[in-house]
């Protein structure tokens, strides 16, 4: 919409319940106030939306996202009103506007949508404001047809048009428009309805709706907005032990561990399929005491490598190279190699050590010592990891926060964008949110990804905090259901704070209904995790479709984190995975749609087996300036064939929701065969994952 340049009252700052800190000093620094006393505006504006806490964390965007505005606007009596949703800019200017329209008919709850053009700490307000046209309008309407103060009116209706016309800002087309109607209301040449007919011809609404003239506005407190790079919204994941790729045994049965080199050599397949994170498991150096052997036992074998999660030897800590792997030299050539295929790297962050960490020795009071004189080691019940000692932040904070804020900056010099951090939710809130504020103020592009599988309460305070995604409970939403209210939680209740991720499995998690359904999960899992979410990833080893799960446990038999994995990739191309995660990557890439959260609408079928939904982004905020529609239809069963009707909501889909439903309105194009349909808005569909078929992923055009 066109931005409102109206007058605005004083630019109010942004409300703070905490004084300003420097964001190298730790939390206990910050003096808590009181809510400062905030007088309500003469056009009442309250319960704005997107807001944490009134304010006490920013809500989350990235460039170009459209997202929500919502507010409570209200007045005394019977005079009209309106309301502005205005975005702040870094630099304390206005950005982009819009009016807001009642969404909550009888509730007086307004909404606008707008978007961001940059990455930065940006501000949201609301603008209550009276609107003397709309109050004209209502009045006149009732008064000039019954004859009542029928001059009165008209002249009251040139002297509005006349303020509005002199509005700053006003184009000189819409300007005469005002300036005509406003000598239409006095032309007593004409009859009273014909004059009152020109003071509400669409025409002047349609001027006074893109800039409308605004009495008494009243601003809302400006409320924090931090807009992060897309790609903290969008991304496609692909994770890699790098000991693995180039892994092999000799003559003697014997293993060789690959290295940073040969991981460097084997990047291009996985930039083939289209994947633009590179995920890596910890690439420090692993120790050697209580290290764990295959499937987690506790008697290594003289060639098993370790999990890469016992951090630390006597060659170094967390800011060293394993040298098994190689050397700086090597892993800034993969971040090079990596880029060069347009892939950013990410890196583990696991806050945790070997008992032969260098910390251990040099400063054992940052762990638990137990009443027998030993370390604790780590537990997550049934889990025992007996090989890492856990951090006590507890015991020296200010050491340990500096310590790792080191290790960050290490990484990042080598040109680290994104961290993935290894169970956050065990260390304190505190610690992540002096981190992440620091590394944002110094590194405003590095971003920070939870894997977070814990209570809800605590997966959004690690959000509100700083982190900028965070792992999912998708890999355990599996009916229709299930899935339906999920997505609507995440796209509709919680965007503003949490961006999630889907991960169909990880090195850690091996689902039943994935070790049950072989491929075809495998393969309808792809589909929906790469459409629902803009943000998924995959482990490798996925598109082998490993699915064997260790006994008693929900992950992989031969878990990767105890050994070397050698796989043929090859020869899994027959089973047809990889060649639908270069398609679904390709979809995404093409896609705006699919890159965005905010906007998903379900539409009924007739087997709830099948789930079809769909995603738009509409041609004022679309890269080719059309409407673009992806319209998404899974087979949830991977066990045979499901078939039935699909019901779509056309107006949602882009079409007038009075367009006949039963004749052909739309091309359906299918991103993962080429296919084309027309479709009306009830339609047959079979997806057969025997067959190679589990889902359609259609774009959409009107015919």
């Amino acid at each position: 919409m066109t931005p409102n340049t109206t007058p605005r009252a004083a630019k109010t700052t942004p409300t703070s319940h905490v004084a300003p800190a420097d964001p190298t000093a730790p939390p206990s620094a910050q003096v808590p106030l009181p809510a400062p006393y905030a007088p309500v505006g003469r056009i009442p504006v309250t319960e704005v939306f997107p807001v944490i806490e009134d304010g006490r964390w920013p809500a989350k965007a990235v460039p170009d996202e459209v997202f929500p505005i919502r507010a409570t606007v209200f007045r005394e009596g019977h005079d009209r009103f309106g309301a502005t949703a205005v975005l702040v800019r870094p630099d304390g200017s206005d950005g982009p506007s819009a009016r807001m329209y009642e969404v909550g008919i009888g509730l007086d709850r307004y909404e606008a949508r707008l978007a961001a053009d940059a990455p930065g700490d940006w501000g949201i307000r609301v603008e209550g404001w009276s609107d003397p046209y709309g109050t004209w309008a209502h009045d006149a309407g009732v008064k000039v047809p019954a004859g009542v103060d029928v001059a009165l009116m008209l002249e009251e209706g040139a002297r509005v048009m006349e303020r509005a016309a002199a509005v700053p800002g006003r184009d000189a087309a819409d300007t005469e428009v005002l300036r005509a109607a406003a000598a239409a209301l006095r032309d007593e040449s004409a009859s009273p309805t014909d004059r009152l007919a020109a003071g509400l011809a669409g025409e002047v609404m349609a001027v006074l709706d893109r800039l409308p003239l605004r009495d008494h506005v009243s601003p809302s407190a400006t409320y924090p907005l931090q807009v992060d790079r897309r790609r903290a919204l969008a991304g496609s994941w692909y994770e890699i032990f790098p000991r693995s790729l180039g892994a092999h045994r000799d003559e003697q049965g014997n293993w060789h561990s690959g290295t940073l080199q040969t991981a460097a050599q084997r990047l291009d397949r996985i930039a083939a399929m289209g994947f633009d994170v590179l995920y890596l498991t910890p690439v420090s150096p692993i120790g050697t005491t209580n290290r764990k052997g295959r499937n987690n036992t506790l008697n290594a074998r003289p060639d098993d490598p370790g999990s890469p999660y016992g951090i630390g030897s006597p060659d170094g800590g967390h800011d060293a190279i394993n040298p098994e792997l190689g050397t700086f030299e090597d892993f800034d050539a993969l971040v090079m190699r990596a880029r060069e295929l347009g892939m950013e790297v990410a890196l583990d962050l696991a806050l945790q050590c070997s008992p032969d960490h260098p910390w251990v020795t040099e400063h054992p009071e940052w762990f638990t010592v137990l009443a027998d004189g030993s370390i604790a080691y780590a537990e997550n019940p049934p889990k025992k990891y007996q090989d890492i000692y856990p951090l006590n932040f507890d015991n020296d904070p200010e050491g340990i926060y500096q310590a790792i804020l080191q290790v960050v900056r290490t990484w990042i010099s080598h040109g680290v964008t994104i961290f993935r951090v290894d169970n956050p939710h065990t260390k304190p809130l505190p610690f992540w949110q002096r981190l992440i504020r620091q590394v944002r103020a110094d590194n405003p592009e590095v971003l920070f990804l939870a894997e977070a599988f814990t209570r809800p309460a605590m997966m959004r305070t690690l959000a509100k905090i700083g982190f900028h995604q965070s792992y999912t409970y998708f890999a355990w939403r599996n009916t229709k259901q299930e899935l339906t209210d999920y997505l609507v939680e995440l796209s509709q209740e919680t965007a503003h704070i949490l961006r999630p991720t889907f991960w169909p499995t990880t090195h850690d998690i091996l689902t039943p209904f994935m070790t049950n359904g072989k491929v075809p999960a495998f393969k309808l899992r792809a589909v929906l995790a790469a459409t629902m979410s803009p943000s998924w990833g995959i482990y490798s080893g996925y598109e082998l479709a490993e699915s064997v799960p260790r006994p008693g446990f929900e992950e992989q038999i031969d878990n990767e984190k105890y050994e070397f994995k050698q796989r043929d990739f090859g020869a899994a191309r027959v089973n047809g995975i990889e060649d639908l995660l270069t398609r679904l990557n390709a979809a995404r890439h093409a896609h705006p749609a699919l890159q965005q959260l905010r906007d998903v609408w379900f539409h009924a079928t007739s087997d709830e087996s099948l789930i079809a939904y769909s995603k738009r982004v509409d041609a004022a905020h679309s890269a080719t300036g059309k409407d673009d529609v992806v319209l998404t239809i899974v087979n949830l069963d991977p066990y045979g064939a499901r078939e039935g009707e699909v019901y779509l909501n056309l107006e949602q889909l882009g079409l007038p929701g009075w367009v006949d439903g039963s004749r052909p309105v739309l091309r359906v194009t299918d991103e993962l065969t080429g296919d084309t349909y027309e479709w009306s808005g009830q339609n047959y569909v079979r997806l057969d994952p025997f067959a190679g078929r589990v889902a359609h992923v259609f774009s959409v055009e009107p015919l």
